[in-house]
């Protein structure tokens, strides 16, 4: 069987990965946790790929977005909020959004000492962010790292994931092998952690850990 190809490439700000082989159409799809993935035929030209790819540049972001928009959104009806993997009680006055930021500015410290110890890379600052693309970004020249505030929402070794993820990329910017296997020294779980940032934060606080599915597809023969 021919060993498929892996890369990451990035559309519009969209980390986009790329998988060659084992397909006979290219196959672009939004997983459940807003992580999006495009399958190509072995034999298709990279400017085939690219071209593919910026045509269908605006479904990719409002299914990214639409995706993520249902995940981690506040409080349901009970008034119970997710947060770090429970279901708890939105304190009065507060959005769901001020009481992420709050818990991830008490905690992240904590998190960074141990992953830039774990991963031999230190940050030269960190922002907390409301994204509606990416759990974390960072910017490798500059050493600057966004976390994004609704982490907070899902169980706490998300944020470990996370923190070590953006702090291995100023050690390798692409996600080549280089980078899993540097990864894999500092937070060997991160299978686990995709799998559970795939799920809908208050769904995953009320019933648990299990396999995602739902995926959207755009295709092109």
């Amino acid at each position: 069987m021919a060993r498929r190809r892996r890369a990451t490439v990035i559309v519009g700000g969209i980390p986009v990965e790329v998988e060659r082989g084992g397909v006979r159409r290219l196959n672009l799809r939004v997983r459940a946790d807003g992580s999006a993935r495009l399958s190509v035929p072995a034999r298709v030209p990279a400017e085939d790929v690219r071209r593919f790819l910026a045509e269908h540049e605006g479904w990719l972001r409002a299914h990214v977005e639409r995706r993520l928009a249902r995940r981690a959104d506040g409080a349901g009806a009970d008034g119970l909020v997710a947060l770090w993997g429970r279901l708890v009680e939105l304190p009065g006055g507060i959005a769901p959004d001020e009481l992420w930021r709050d818990e991830l500015e008490r905690r992240l410290p904590g998190v960074v000492e141990r992953m830039e110890a774990a991963t031999g890379a230190h940050a030269s600052g960190w922002q907390l962010r409301a994204m509606s693309t990416r759990w974390g970004s960072c910017t490798p020249r500059t050493g600057r790292i966004r976390v994004n505030v609704r982490l907070a929402a899902y169980p706490p070794t998300c944020l470990d994931y996370v923190v070590a993820h953006e702090l291995t990329h100023l050690l390798e910017p692409s996600h080549n092998e280089r980078f899993h296997v540097l990864l894999a020294r500092a937070y060997p779980d991160e299978g686990l952690a995709r799998a559970l940032l795939r799920r809908d934060a208050r769904d995953l606080a009320a019933t648990g850990f299990s396999r995602p599915g739902n995926e959207a597809e755009a295709g092109c023969r």
